[in-house]
């Protein structure tokens, strides 16, 4: 009875194969010529959804539409001029650009055929820049006139500043596909590239530096931009897999110690000095600093000697050598404020550190940074006249090379002015200039 069975079946599969014999062939051949192409083509699938994943970069920094960092607002729009780590300028939106009436009247001319990323063509009604005391005109498409009630040579540097329509549109390489805001602050954009709006990059902001450094490990960013440090937790990112670490020097802000020269103790220009030169002689943290220039700087006095630690020089400038001081810092410098206090012991100086989260009404020393302008003009920073001025200095020769430093036009006769600044600064010492941050790009591969 099995055997009979098994005849049976066979018998089936023998006719059903005769029958069938054709469509079995093509099905086979079809199968394979199928698996063949998609064995082929696999690579080419890895592309097409390669192509369709996008960079999202994570900032620190609650920003508002009409000031957003440099990172993304560089992408989407320029300005009439553009302003090199070397200080110098060059034209960017404009073509070129000329200074008359002894410095009071900018003319710029515009490039031709640039368009906002919205199709519209860039013309001079288009920019709108809104400057207190200064009158505009626009001669034609192609041509507008500033006019200054009094001359101001870090005007050219102004200008930089991006340019924009209404909505955000600018003249940049990418365009804002979509903006998330929270109240009046963004929370999110993604960007767009003009030639292939299939290219997009995301940029999402945080209000820590921690909170970013989360959501890097989290995977809610590819990249965690404009970090002071890769630390993590009780590791670092150089530990992580996949993860490139990109380190620049910031040289756009400087790490400061600013002294209350109106203080009873620290009026002692002796005393300024001394704590100078017990300063460590390098921090790990960024590029070392003596002058308020970065060192690329057409404007960097290179003559200047650098002021190297010499605990015995400083022993000797000291008038007490029982000095108590007090040192306030920005939490964020806690550990470079530790550092310097240890330095200070060995010279006989007890100091204490309090931690604050802004710039205190009150202090002896703050430790801090500054925005270093992209003009080499700090006149609010250290003229006498200024409530910005934080350390009270006051040098009438410094206020003097300041005036005269923002309204000169020639670039030669600048440098010679700052080089003199520079000089009478150092001498003065109503800051120490300790460095230039390191910045950090983690990148997941």
């Amino acid at each position: 009875m099995v055997v009979l069975r098994r005849r049976l079946i066979f018998w089936l599969i023998k006719a059903y194969i005769k029958k069938s014999k054709r469509i079995l062939v093509i099905s086979f051949f079809s199968g394979l010529l199928i698996f063949a192409a998609l064995l082929f083509g696999a690579r080419y699938l890895k592309v097409l959804f390669t192509v369709h994943r996008f960079p999202v970069i994570g900032v620190v920094g609650s920003y508002q539409k009409e000031n957003l960092p440099p990172i993304v607002s560089s992408r989407i729009s320029k300005g009439l001029t553009s302003v090199g780590t070397d200080g110098k300028i060059t034209p960017e939106l404009s073509e070129s650009y000329s200074i008359k009436d002894d410095g009071r009247q900018y003319i710029f001319k515009l490039k031709p055929n640039l368009s906002f990323s919205d199709g519209s063509v860039f013309e001079s009604t288009n920019i709108n820049y809104s400057f207190s005391d200064v009158a505009i005109e626009r001669p034609d498409k192609r041509t507008i006139v500033f006019k200054l009630k009094d001359k101001y040579s870090p005007f050219l540097a102004t200008v930089s500043k991006p340019v924009f329509k209404k909505g955000l549109i600018g003249v940049g390489d990418y365009f804002i596909k979509s903006i998330e805001v929270n109240g009046n602050f963004v929370q999110s954009m993604i960007l767009g590239l003009n030639k292939n709006s299939l290219s997009t990059i995301k940029f999402v902001f945080y209000p820590t530096e921690k909170s970013l450094k989360t959501a890097f490990a989290l995977g809610e960013v590819t990249e965690a931009s404009g970090l002071s440090s890769f630390d993590f937790k009780n590791t670092s990112f150089d530990k992580f897999n996949s993860t490139t670490i990109k380190k620049t020097v910031d040289h756009n802000h400087l790490v400061t110690l600013f002294y209350n020269v109106t203080d009873e103790s620290l009026s002692d220009r002796k005393l300024r000095l001394a704590l100078n030169y017990a300063l460590p002689e390098n921090f790990g943290y960024g590029l070392k600093a003596y002058l308020p220039y970065y060192p690329d700087s057409i404007y960097f006095n290179s003559d200047m000697p650098v002021r190297h630690q010499d605990f015995e020089h400083a022993k000797l400038l000291l008038p007490d050598s029982k000095t108590k001081l007090t040192l306030t810092t920005l939490k964020k410098y806690t550990r470079v404020a530790k550092e310097i206090v240890k330095s200070w012991e060995k010279i006989g100086i007890s100091t204490k550190v309090i931690e604050v989260e802004s710039v205190p009404d009150k202090y002896q020393i703050f430790l801090s940074d500054f925005n270093l302008p992209s003009d080499p003009d700090q006149y609010v920073l250290w003229h006498s006249a200024q409530s910005s001025n934080i350390t009270k200095y006051k040098n009438l020769r410094i206020d003097k090379l300041l005036e005269d430093g923002r309204k000169t036009i020639n670039t030669e006769e600048r440098q010679k002015i700052y080089t003199d600044f520079q000089r009478f600064l150092l001498d003065d010492m109503p800051a120490s200039f300790l460095y230039f941050p390191y910045s950090y790009d983690i990148i997941r591969s």
